[in-house]
């Protein structure tokens, strides 16, 4: 188990270090943030990215499953002018990287 841990860990480093990534949230199936990489002196921005990120994504993964019902969403992103925030969805966790 530590040896998996391990892994999260240096992955989670990876993407966090890419140049213009600001943060990094791994979100349950409910919204609520269980890690996050984002500076914690805003702590309403972790939150409100985690609430209407995971709101996105179950409406996409609902509109797959609506066109092909043996489909499964896999990852999606929206880009902005001012930023783009990529989403790779699990089973009942939500990778969201802004």
């Amino acid at each position: 188990c530590s040896f998996i841990m391990a892994e999260v860990e240096e992955r989670i480093a990876r993407i966090k270090n890419h140049k213009g990534v600001k943060g990094l949230l791994i979100v349950d199936e409910n919204g609520k943030f269980l890690r996050s990489t984002m500076p914690s002196n805003n702590d309403t921005a972790p939150k409100q990215y985690a609430q209407k990120v995971t709101e996105l994504a179950k409406k996409a993964r609902s509109v797959v499953r609506d066109i092909d019902p043996l489909n499964d969403l896999t990852f999606f992103r929206v880009r902005s002018k001012r930023q783009e925030i990529m989403v790779a969805p699990d089973k009942n966790l939500f990778l969201i990287v802004i």
